[in-house]
């Protein structure tokens, strides 16, 4: 845990002194160019190797009653037996984290000792708020690359900051996604077990969109950045005409909040974070659960040439004869004496 949350802080402390330095092309221009490059690529590549990964046994994850006898009312959502059903499925499973919201708890009892298992939506409902907050702040932030901005990227800002608290105002997603940052960096540190299982990737991408909203944050409510600076400097990268004319009026925070976004794209196609588009090349969701109907082909399965057993036979009938073995046919010589 420690070591990731150093590797974040110095990630932003480099490149924030980097700029003040006079080195903001290098985390303002190089690093993001190369960091959108990276993510594309390693997208694409995962992608691929996932599309051509085989997959010989058909393996739905499901859950409540398979289609069966007509007296059993079968789960049509959890348990699906058509690629309708499927699509069903994933669009519950993409949007509301379905199978999450199953989510289970195990916990020992003294009295005995005993295993009990309990419902636990904590995580479901943290998870879904972290998300939804994440992309709410990712299609607001479409109005430094737009000009004019869009209507609805207006009224999404103007529903997000419905409280009016504060100038500027604050918006609600802001505090949301913290809260719901601050519960999933909380289960690593004090649960026990999770501890003891957790790695360095797993707390690695916690810290940096922590410090990608933290430092977000501070720019709009406490560092008073020069927004409007901002939004003429990515227009220059969109446009692949960057400049430094707005460098001084922007300061080293944004540097340092832009070098960890980038870090996270880098990051994003080699982590975990690539279940975002795993899950619909997971064979334990995106596939029916019909075997029972339908026998699962893998569609990659290279041609075989078979040795049947009766040309195993024609080849070595003398042979097995001599030694007493059992054949479907007897040899010519042997069915002539």
């Amino acid at each position: 845990m420690l070591i990731s949350l150093l590797a974040v802080l110095a990630i932003g402390a480099v490149a924030w002194l980097g700029s003040d330095a006079g080195l903001w092309a290098v985390f303002g221009v190089v690093l993001p160019y190369a960091a959108v490059a990276i993510f594309l690529v390693g997208l694409v590549r995962r992608m691929q190797y996932w599309g051509k990964s085989p997959v010989p046994f058909a393996i739905p994850t499901t859950g409540g009653q398979q289609k069966s006898l007509y007296f059993f009312q079968q789960a049509t959502l959890d348990n699906p037996d058509t690629q309708w059903g499927v699509v069903k499925r994933m669009l519950l499973e993409v949007f509301c984290f379905r199978s999450l919201f199953r989510n289970t708890a195990a916990d020992v009892r003294v009295d005995g000792p005993r295993v009990i298992y309990y419902s636990s939506k904590w995580l479901w409902l943290f998870a879904l708020m972290f998300h939804y907050c994440f992309l709410l702040i990712f299609i607001r932030h479409f109005r430094f690359f737009m000009e004019p901005v869009p209507a609805c990227i207006t009224w999404l800002e103007t529903l997000d900051g419905i409280m009016q608290i504060g100038a500027p105002r604050l918006y609600a997603t802001s505090m949301i996604i913290l809260l719901a940052l601050g519960f999933l960096l909380s289960r690593r540190l004090f649960n026990e077990r999770l501890r003891y299982l957790s790695l360095p990737n797993d707390y690695f991408p916690l810290w940096l969109i922590i410090g990608i909203v933290g430092s977000g944050i501070w720019m709009r409510y406490f560092g008073k950045t020069d927004i409007a600076s901002i939004k003429v400097f990515i227009m220059g990268l969109l446009t692949f005409s960057p400049t430094g004319a707005s460098v001084d009026r922007i300061g080293g925070i944004f540097f340092a909040h832009l070098a960890l976004v980038s870090c996270l794209l880098m990051y994003f196609p080699f982590s975990k974070l690539t279940h975002m588009l795993g899950v619909f090349f997971s064979p334990t969701r995106n596939l029916p659960n019909n075997t029972r109907a339908v026998r699962h082909v893998n569609p990659w399965n290279p041609p075989k040439s078979y040795h049947t057993y009766e040309e195993y036979e024609d080849d070595f009938r003398e042979l097995m004869h001599e030694a007493g073995l059992p054949l479907d046919k007897q040899p010519s010589n042997a069915a002539a004496e």
